[in-house]
């Protein structure tokens, strides 16, 4: 188990996560990326935002980035191109 840092990607900057959350791997880290830009797109939406951030960049307690994830990864294919 490890601490993970889920890092925002906007306009080539990152928004860092302070806390961090404490997940088993990196594949858990990564599911738990991908259910987070779900609701970051949906309230978006229905926000009414033209921007939203790119993607997560995870990164672990030792200051690796161990993956990203784009947040069109969570979109219908249809809405992906």
């Amino acid at each position: 188990m490890g601490r993970f840092y889920f890092h925002l990607e906007q306009d080539s900057k990152l928004l860092e996560d302070p806390e961090g959350t404490h997940l088993p791997d990196v594949e858990a880290a990564k599911q738990e990326a991908i259910l987070a830009a779900r609701d970051i797109l949906s309230n978006a939406i229905r926000a009414g935002k033209e921007k939203v951030p790119e993607a997560f960049v995870i990164v672990d307690d030792a200051g690796q980035a161990v993956a990203t994830i784009p947040l069109v990864v969570v979109l219908p294919k249809a809405l992906k191109s």
